[in-house]
């Protein structure tokens, strides 16, 4: 018979001091523990003079870790708040509990009530009177030099993530306050919140792929959604002057630092407004949003003391003037762009000239783009839902939020002209595929609009791009709970990681 792996063994001891806990006639699994405290609470009501008694609390939380000096045993407990010292002296407890105690390993959830009280080294720590076993743990931690540096098994198995890694907890939390102060912020301008279809039957309102499903009862094919425009719009429509939406939103692309495949939108429409009203509400939203986690409006970027500066008003520059200052050429100099795009490896056969400018414009432009700045006045062509500039047709009234080369925030003045928006809607861009471009046919979206839409300004703002720049975090999956990663890699019928298997 071959000997059982490391990690059954390990997990054999777990079971054999579950055994221990039910023989003492204690349920393993915990039970209802009422009124503890936050350990963030209890810590500040400890005497400051050592060996005098405070008062008698109650607290729950994971096992950090545990030391043995003689007849004491030493516990780090820690919960959401903070962690503390407990102490357990055998001379003062009921053998039966010691017996209890010496069945606890590293990760088991427990209840204490005990005194508060300083050690002679001035450590806050509770003096154990009651313990209450709330949950035993059968899987061992992680090792803490080793197991933790994997950064694949922390975004797979998060809950690992927010127990043994500093920060995490706070930073997850920060992301809630964040999407609590939008909320807030837009309520103040009397904004009213709704929620539209997850499952549409075209896949519009922004240039990417989607993933497809099928409806069986209505045998129909049915789209995640890619944006949340055209359904708010209708809204507008409607009569709901001022509407938005947090909401999840998917696209069948690609995974890097600032992209996920599913993904947190705010999008906000505010009639009788244009873009120019949604730059002044971003500033708002994004100030809000950092004073809500406690930031100045000076706020850390990266390790290497970087500073980014937030207060309002933030500059406002013109795509054009933006690439004839960093790609070198004037945009509407068609020999120059593709002579440009030639040397950058971009294709030209058969695309349309602002297709390129576009795709001179992200390799060139944006990473200089350290902001934040509002980029504004698009080539019209590549937006179809925007309206025109009144002084130059061949412009569209729409801007970008860029911070550290990151695009945080994108918005229009909404194309209202249902005639314009049909001719766009069945006009493709030369170059551009079906399935990537935002000029997809609602016939439905053209009623709505010749309905009436009053004039609108429009605003979508990435909510994961926003918690990362507001928690200095430079990955997206590091401000997600839950990131897509690829399958676990199964071998010998055990399911395992590539990077745990390598």
């Amino acid at each position: 018979m071959n000997a059982p792996k490391k990690t059954d063994r390990l997990e054999l001891a777990r079971l054999e001091k579950l055994e221990k806990i039910q023989s003492l006639g204690h349920d393993p699994w915990g039970q209802r523990f009422d009124n503890h405290k936050p350990i963030a609470e209890v810590r500040p009501l400890c005497p400051e003079e050592p060996g005098e008694d405070g008062a008698l609390v109650r607290v729950a939380g994971r096992i950090m870790t545990r030391r043995k000096a003689g007849k004491l045993r030493f516990i780090d407990l820690q919960d959401q708040s903070a962690s503390i010292q407990l102490m357990c002296s055998r001379g003062d407890l009921e053998p039966e509990l010691w017996e209890l105690i010496t069945a606890l390993d590293d990760g088991d959830l427990i209840g204490i009530d005990g005194l508060l009280r300083r050690t002679r080294t001035g450590e806050v720590s509770i003096f154990v009177q009651q313990l209450t076993i709330l949950c035993k743990s059968l899987a061992s931690p992680p090792e803490k030099f080793h197991g933790l540096r994997d950064e694949e098994t922390l975004v797979r198995q998060r809950y690992l993530d927010l127990i043994y890694t500093e920060g995490v907890v706070p930073r997850m939390l920060n992301r809630s306050a964040i999407i609590d102060s939008v909320r807030s912020t837009l309520r103040s301008n009397r904004f009213h919140e709704v929620e539209t279809p997850v499952l549409h039957s075209i896949a519009g309102g922004a240039a990417a792929r989607p993933f497809i499903t099928h409806h069986n009862a209505l045998d129909m094919p049915l789209y995640l959604r890619i944006a949340l425009e055209l359904h708010l719009k209708r809204l507008l429509v409607g009569g709901i002057e001022r509407v938005y939406e947090i909401g999840r939103v998917f696209r069948n692309e690609g995974v890097d630092a600032t992209h996920n495949p599913e993904f947190t939108m705010l999008e906000v429409y505010q009639a009788y407004g244009n873009y120019e009203s949604m730059m002044d509400l971003t500033e708002q939203i994004v100030v809000d949003a950092c004073q809500a986690v406690g930031q100045s409006l000076q706020i850390p970027w990266g390790e290497d003391g970087d500073i980014i500066d937030l207060t309002p008003p933030w500059p406002r520059k013109r795509y054009a003037d933006l690439f004839q200052e960093h790609a070198g050429c004037d945009l509407k100099d068609s020999e120059a762009v593709r002579t440009l795009a030639g040397r950058l490896g971009i294709e030209t056969d058969n695309v349309h000239h602002d297709v390129i400018v576009n795709e001179i414009f992200e390799q060139k432009v944006e990473d200089h783009l350290q902001g934040p700045v509002f980029v504004m006045d698009y080539p019209a062509s590549i937006c179809p839902l925007t309206k025109r500039s009144q002084t130059d047709p061949e412009i569209a009234e729409r801007f970008e939020l860029y911070i550290r080369g990151m695009e945080l925030a994108n918005a229009y003045t909404e194309l209202n002209d249902p005639r314009l928006q049909e001719q766009l809607f069945m006009t493709q861009l030369e170059g551009q595929a079906e399935e990537d471009s935002m000029a997809k046919m609602d016939t439905d979206f053209i009623r709505a609009l010749k309905v009436g839409m009053p004039p609108a300004g429009g605003l979508g703002i990435g909510i994961d791009r926003l918690v990362m720049l507001l928690t200095n975090s430079r990955a997206i999956k590091d401000v997600i709970f839950f990131p897509l990663t690829r399958h676990e890699r199964v071998e010998g019928g055990e399911r395992e990681s590539k990077a745990s298997a390598e």
